[in-house]
């Protein structure tokens, strides 16, 4: 029997602010600079990335 495995995307379920300041304080907090790393993108495709730049002043 195969397993069937479907993507899986993290950032889909941090939809509100408090889920992604809570990812951010815990990556933060771990000192794992890959954490933080992960953790920045993931949220950055949260908000979507054109938001982020707009916010940001980033072209």
């Amino acid at each position: 029997m195969k397993l069937k495995t479907t993507p899986f995307d993290p950032a889909d379920f941090l939809d509100t602010k408090e889920s992604q300041i809570e990812l951010l304080a815990d990556a933060i907090d771990s000192g794992d600079s890959r954490y933080i790393a992960n953790a920045l993108g993931t949220i950055a495709r949260a908000r979507g990335m054109a938001r982020v730049a707009k916010e940001t002043g980033l072209t």
